[in-house]
């Protein structure tokens, strides 16, 4: 299990037991635990958090990421500059494949922090093709601290964004 948490490449070991549900009463607690039985990772489901920041969407989707590596899953954490940067840097030296491979294949792939500030120009078209490769096929859990009818602003790709 060690390798796999190490592999997923989380920002933070978090914990559901560390989280204080006390501290923000709209983070419904039966919801978490039930994304944190993976039964929308075995139907191939999505799951956005959207909320201000502060609240606790990170160390809820690493924890969440941790349970489900728990139960066999594979999972990777990205926040979304990590994934645009990795992106961007693979475009300048032809490692597309290699890179998308690695959204691609784990059970999970979280991406944190979406809508933080803009993206570069391209980011609309990685995110999108990330995510219609894995629609229906393999589970994405996002954050956001925007409302989605934002994110076409933020990506400077509305097309990809309302996708």
């Amino acid at each position: 299990m060690a390798r796999h948490t190490n592999n997923a490449g989380f920002r933070e070991l978090k914990s559901l037991d560390e989280f204080d549900f006390d501290f923000n009463r709209s983070v419904k607690k039966k919801a978490v635990f039930e994304l944190a039985a993976g039964d929308f990772v075995r139907k191939g489901r999505d799951a956005i958090l959207v909320g201000p920041p502060g609240v606790g969407k990170s160390h809820l989707v690493q924890s969440i990421g941790r349970e489900l590596i728990r139960a066999g899953y594979t999972v990777y954490y990205r926040s979304i500059f990590d994934c645009v940067r990795d992106f961007l840097h693979d475009e300048a030296f032809e490692g597309h494949d290699k890179i998308m491979n690695r959204y691609l294949k784990p059970d999970l792939l979280i991406l944190d922090d979406m809508g933080m500030k803009h993206l570069p120009k391209r980011s609309g078209e990685f995110l999108f093709e990330i995510i219609m490769r894995r629609h229906e096929l393999r589970s994405t859990m996002m954050t956001s601290n925007r409302p989605l009818e934002d994110w076409g602003k933020l990506i400077g790709d509305v097309p990809s964004a309302t996708a």
